[in-house]
Formats: C-alpha cells, structure tokens, sequence
C-alpha cells in the first residue's frame, strides 16, 4: 500500500514482515532504533502499525523525520475501541479454531478483497498471530497530549466508511498533531486499488511538509 506512491514520491520503503507472538511492539520499535541509526526516518504504518510509528517518534522526536499514518483505531488506553475488541475477537477464535477455520469463520461474507487481506495478513504472522492479535489489542496508543509535542510533518489517510477504525479517531489525531494533514478516502476505493490507502497518506504528508 506505500511502496508504490512513496516510490512516485522519491522515497524507498522499507516493509519488514511482523515480529512474531506477543513481543510484536516491542521488537518493530527495536527494528526502528536499528534502521535509525543510519539517518532520521519517515515512519508509518497502517492501524497498529501507526500507534508504533507514533510512540517510536515521542521517543524518537530527533530521529523521526516524518509520519505516515493510516487508519488510526484509538489514543492512550484502547478501552472498547471497536478495532481493539476486533483483535481480541479474532485472538479468540484463532486459539480456539486455529488458523485456517478462524479464517474461513472470519472472512464469510465480506468482500473479497478484504477477504484475501485478512489470508495474506494472518498467514504470514504464522504460529504467533493469536498472542500478537492479543498484543495488539492490549497496548496503549500514546495520548494526544504526547501527539502535541510531535514538530514533524505528518500524513494520516482514514476511511470515511470504516467503522474499525473510526475517522473521529483520525481528525482528533490531526488536531493534535502541530504539522498535520488529513486525507480522507474510503474502504470502497481501498477494494478497487490496494494503493489508495497509500496514496492518500503520502499526499497528506505532503501538504504537511510545506505547511
């Protein structure tokens, strides 16, 4: 989803595949230290893996030289955020069903493109998925107020027609953001071009940068 329009936008993507079981946060923020050591990077992800870049970047403000963020679910404690109860859910039936039955549960009846993203995804967490779902789930996002001390540009794409991962949860993540833009899209466009989701990131942080 960011390979292609990082690449139209001069810039190289690095996408390692998750960290597997229940340390996944805590080994993709070692990852970033890792990569950082080479020069100040732009970092992003999608859902939870924007909650990391966010939390990487407070720790990091030096070090971060951008953000590309899609899909926010919650900030601070996850509560009942409909995305952190989605991952508990499916954590659930993953270690009760195993891999394949908890897919073929999950994906009946929504639209094939999600469908073969929820395989692809799952699949290649391998054994450990239910504990990183679990991880996922449990771990705090960092406050608007950490989000405030943040003076890089930033990116952030949401869905207007996700209910997962809430576009109030997005524009209040804008706000409090100093160099912010927001770019909306939609899951339906998401269907048709895997790359939207990107593309609107990446044009977000882009207004950002000259804001």
């Amino acid at each position: 989803m960011f390979a292609g329009p990082l690449a139209v936008a001069g810039v190289g993507a690095i996408t390692p595949p998750p960290p597997p079981g229940e340390l996944v946060g805590v080994e993709y923020l070692k990852l970033l230290d890792m990569l950082a050591d080479a020069g100040p990077l732009i970092v992003g992800g999608i859902s939870f893996g924007a909650h990391l870049a966010v939390e990487w970047a407070v720790r990091n403000p030096h070090r971060c030289a951008g953000l590309l963020l899609a899909l926010p679910a919650w900030h601070g404690e996850p509560g009942r955020a409909p995305a952190s109860l989605a991952a508990m859910a499916s954590a659930d039936l993953v270690a009760a069903q195993g891999l394949e039955e908890a897919l073929r549960r999950s994906t009946a009846g929504v639209a094939p493109w999600l469908a073969a993203e929820l395989a692809r995804a799952w699949r290649r967490h391998g054994h450990g998925l239910a504990a990183s779902l679990r991880a996922a789930a449990a771990r705090p996002a960092p406050p608007l107020s950490a989000l405030r001390t943040l003076d890089v540009p930033a990116g952030i794409a949401a869905c207007t027609d996700d209910p997962v991962h809430p576009l109030a949860c997005a524009r209040a993540w804008a706000r409090a953001l100093p160099r912010a833009a927001l770019v909306e899209t939609t899951l339906a466009a998401l269907g048709e071009d895997r790359e939207s989701l990107g593309r609107a990131a990446v044009l977000a942080w882009q207004r950002a940068s000259r804001s």
